[in-house]
């Protein structure tokens, strides 16, 4: 049976496998017109996804890759290529089916957690027969390789940023309202004890009071209280004496 297998070309090999799958599943969308081939190759945005033995089961540190393979795929031009492998896990068939059963699991991921359209994404199996110069770590994997965008493709989507939150002002201390005037015909409110500034002068009604401010005094000059000057007493006017042999009267 071995022998018989190693004649077949592996394309009719791949092909049975992938084919039960594609009936036991619904449809795909149609792929792209791009291939994979020479996409294990490729070392620039690729990611690797490990397995268990003979599973194909996503475990939870596959989120990470997922994620990052997502993150690049925010390019519409940027295609998929999934490349499941399986090398050593049982016979030649059992292991290109085990490995289109991990590439479509990865595949399904990416379209359905993660919004990437199913027709950017191209799965395939890669069985490269018993070898066993393959990395360990490549027999129980399935690499995820971002293609490069096309000449003329458009560019990825503007990352929308968040809105920086405004400067908060400081509260500026509110003003206290000037004090009211007393009703008309009680005294104006005394200033508290220890306070320095005088009260307001009160405003009467219908009019305005206007200060008298004293003139400053000469420095040393003391105050004192000034009598009123008397006014001056007129002098006395004598009548004049008669010339010499003038009558008198």
């Amino acid at each position: 049976m071995r022998g018989f297998l190693a004649t077949l070309p592996l394309a009719a090999v791949i092909a049975g496998p992938l084919a039960l799958l594609a009936g036991a599943t619904p449809a795909m969308a149609q792929p792209r017109e791009f291939n994979c081939i020479g996409a294990e190759r490729l070392e620039d945005d690729v990611f690797a996804i490990g397995f268990r033995a003979g599973r194909a089961t996503l475990s939870d540190a596959a989120r990470t890759p997922l994620a990052a393979a997502a993150d690049l795929a925010k390019n519409p031009g940027r295609n998929l290529c999934v490349l499941g492998f399986a090398a050593g896990e049982g016979g030649q068939t059992s292991s290109t089916r085990l490995a289109a059963q991990r590439a479509r699991a990865v595949s399904e991921a990416l379209s359905s957690e993660f919004g990437i359209e199913r027709d950017r994404i191209r799965a395939e199996a890669r069985n490269p027969g018993f070898a066993r110069n393959t990395a360990n770590r490549e027999q129980r994997s399935v690499i995820i390789v971002v293609l490069p965008a096309p000449p003329g493709a458009p560019p990825a989507p503007p990352t929308a940023e968040a809105p920086s939150a405004p400067a908060v002002q400081p509260a500026r201390p509110a003003t206290p309202p000037p004090p009211a005037a007393p009703p008309e015909g009680r005294p104006a409110p005394r200033p508290a004890p220890g306070s320095s500034s005088p009260p307001p002068p009160v405003t009467p009604p219908g009019g305005t009071i206007q200060p008298v401010v004293p003139s400053p005094m000469p420095p040393g000059t003391t105050p004192s209280l000034q009598q009123p000057t008397p006014l001056p007493t007129p002098p006395t006017v004598e009548p004049a004496a008669p010339p010499p042999g003038a009558p008198r009267p």
